[in-house]
């Protein structure tokens, strides 16, 4: 399980990938999570723009100008940055794509974790 410095070595790694930059499509290949995805998850976060990162406990926020993204990684998830040339793997279940074409990728094989909008 991701614990506490983990989580938070994520939220640097990722944060100067992410923050400022607007989503321009989310791709969620499996709804399945711990809690599943709402549907509507794609188009309420699409065209937001990510304002900064945060941690909270073992909690990813991602917070947009519109929101926070909550995210936990539960016992295996993880938390990538990528681009459209690297193929989605077996248990990438949601990607969401920003304007500098990076990719940030969302891989958990057990489905313990969350995404909450």
């Amino acid at each position: 399980m991701p614990e506490l410095p983990e989580v938070e070595t994520t939220r640097r790694g990722i944060a100067p990938h992410i923050v400022g930059q607007k989503i321009i499509d989310v791709t969620v290949r499996d709804r399945r999570l711990r809690w599943p995805i709402p549907s509507a998850f794609e188009q309420d976060i699409v065209g937001g723009t990510v304002a900064t990162t945060r941690r909270r406990a073992k909690y990813l926020l991602i917070d947009l100008d519109r929101g926070t993204l909550l995210v936990h990684l539960g016992m295996s998830g993880s938390l990538r940055i990528t681009s459209a040339a690297e193929a989605a793997r077996k248990h990438d279940h949601v990607d969401i794509t920003l304007e500098n074409g990076v990719i940030l990728r969302y891989h958990d094989p057990r489905r313990f974790g969350s995404m909450h909008w």
